[in-house]
Parts: structure tokens; C-alpha cells; sequence
């Protein structure tokens, strides 16, 4: 008894990741298996102008190890830092569950065939096969993209090695990218993401700083003024 109340104390932190992981893969396999006819078509004019690229599946597909690993960083290292970014994570991808729940979506802008055959088209083929066009909106590689590089700038050891830090801002922006070069998302979808994870930055990383400020102002008002 005493063994497993050690080893909750250390890592009993897993519990909502876990629990939280476990209710969004059921809900978004439900939405994948719903959400299949009738749903809302997006799309903007940006989209029929953007070229298919397959090479940017490579970033695409190191959306889940990007995010895992920045995740499992912080739970082990730092305990403050991993609440936030799984605040950071779970409402965005909540909001997210909730819109594809209320307002089904998808897009149409899939290539009906690849122009070209090679490893990357392959891949590419692979993922639309298991991969539907629907539930986009917001882009959750863009929002998680942006969360996972803000936990690693946010964090005190890993914002002090800058190769990293370039290395992470490269590799979310090349992912935000991928979404569109593949298909696999409209611009409305990347710019909904970006705009959610500015909305969550302010909440989740600028919440204490704005509180400061408010209480600083606060203060001013109290001071006397000295003729």
C-alpha cells in the first residue's frame, strides 16, 4: 500500500492525461464513424491557389511525436509546466470535439488522383484511407502544434537551449504548413487553430502576468498623489 501511494504521489499527475486521452479517442472514433454524410463543406477561395505538396506529409505525420514528446518532457521535469500545457491541449481539443459535435465539417479538396508516385504520395494515400475528410475545424495540428511549442519556450530549461527552441518553432510552423500542402485542412481551419491557441496563450501562459498588471494598476489608483 505504501509502494502504490509512492508511486501516485510521483506520477499520480498521469491521471487526467490519461482519462482525458482515453474520453477523446472514443468521442473523435465516434465523430469519424457519424460524421460521414451531410456535413458543412469547408472552404475559401486561398485553398484552390495553394499547391499539393506531399513532402510536407513528413512534418505532418511528426505532429504526434512532437506534441508526445514535449508532453512526456514535462511530466516527468516539471510538474507546473505539464498542467499548463495540458490545460493548453485539452480545452482547445475539447472546443474542438464540441464543434465537430454541433457543426459536422469536412472539405472536399482531396486530389481525386496523386500527379506524382512516389513515398510520400504513398504515405499520403495511406492516410486518407484511415483519415476522413472530416472534423477539421479548428485545425488541431495547428492549435496542438502551437501549444507544444509554447510549452517548450515557457519551460526554463528547454527556453535556454536556443537550437532547440529554433529547432521546435521550425518544425510547428512546418506543420502548421503541412496541414494545407497536403490537403488535409482549408486556410479557415489553420487560421481558427492559430486563432484559439492566441486566445488559450493569453488564458493559460499571460493569465498571472495580466493579473499583475491589473493589481499594479489597482495599486496606482490607491497611491496619493504628491503635489
Amino acid at each position: 500500500m505504501k509502494r502504490f501511494k509512492d508511486l501516485y504521489q510521483k506520477y499520480g499527475h498521469a491521471v487526467p492525461l490519461l482519462l482525458y486521452g482515453t474520453v477523446y479517442l472514443i468521442w473523435f472514433t465516434w465523430l469519424e464513424r457519424t460524421n460521414t454524410k451531410n456535413y458543412h463543406i469547408i472552404h475559401m477561395a486561398v485553398d484552390d491557389h495553394i499547391p499539393f505538396c506531399e513532402v510536407f506529409i513528413i512534418p505532418y505525420l511528426l505532429w504526434f511525436a512532437y506534441v508526445s514528446i514535449v508532453v512526456v518532457y514535462l511530466f516527468f521535469k516539471n510538474k507546473t509546466d505539464y498542467f499548463k500545457a495540458c490545460a493548453f491541449l485539452f480545452t482547445g481539443m475539447t472546443i474542438f470535439l464540441i464543434i465537430s459535435t454541433l457543426f459536422p465539417n469536412g472539405h472536399d479538396l482531396r486530389l481525386a488522383t496523386m500527379p506524382r508516385d512516389n513515398i510520400f504520395t504513398v504515405m499520403i494515400s495511406a492516410l486518407w484511407k484511415t483519415d476522413t475528410p472530416t472534423n477539421l475545424w479548428p485545425s488541431i495540428h495547428v492549435y496542438n502544434s502551437i501549444g507544444a511549442h509554447l510549452a517548450v519556450m515557457h519551460n526554463k530549461t528547454l527556453k535556454s537551449k536556443k537550437p532547440l527552441c529554433i529547432c521546435s518553432g521550425f518544425l510547428a510552423v512546418s506543420i502548421i504548413l503541412s496541414t494545407v500542402f497536403i490537403k488535409q485542412h482549408s486556410v479557415f481551419d489553420v487560421l481558427t487553430g492559430i486563432t484559439l491557441g492566441a486566445f488559450m496563450y493569453v488564458l493559460v501562459y499571460r493569465r498571472e502576468w495580466i493579473a499583475a498588471n491589473r493589481t499594479q494598476r489597482h495599486n496606482n489608483k490607491k497611491t496619493p498623489q504628491v503635489d
